[in-house]
């Protein structure tokens, strides 16, 4: 299991990498395993705003469907639509297969960096 250094996690098992005033978020690599082959991703618009904490997205995978929570506050910049054609390149490549980008960041969930998110993974099996 992969944990890039560069990355920030947090307990919902989604990541955040800061790009200046953006973030790019999308979901750790435990959290496309636990959920298995993924054939549906359901994003936001670009212009939404999302809030730390709540549900910006959601997932279906052959198991079941998940919610995917914001780690910070703001605009939705972008999206990354070639998941919606290919929800499968989160399951081959988590880290590059980003969801969104978010700009005007207001507010950031506390986050772990990959040390503390790997303990932390590894204290809830």
């Amino acid at each position: 299991m992969q944990f890039p250094e560069e990355l920030k996690y947090v307990k919902s098992h989604e990541w955040i990498k800061v790009e200046g005033d953006q973030a790019r978020i999308g979901i750790s690599d435990y959290a496309q395993d636990a959920l298995g082959d993924l054939v549906f991703v359901n994003l936001p618009e670009v212009g939404d705003e999302v809030e730390a904490g709540d549900v910006f997205a959601d997932v279906e995978s052959v198991k079941a469907v998940s919610d995917i929570y914001s780690p910070v506050s703001g605009i939705v910049a972008a999206v990354n639509e070639e998941l919606m054609e290919n929800p499968e390149k989160i399951n081959v490549d988590p880290y590059g297969a980003w969801m969104i980008l978010v700009e005007k960041i207001t507010e950031t969930e506390e986050c772990m960096d990959a040390a503390q998110y790997r303990e932390y993974i590894e204290n809830q099996e």
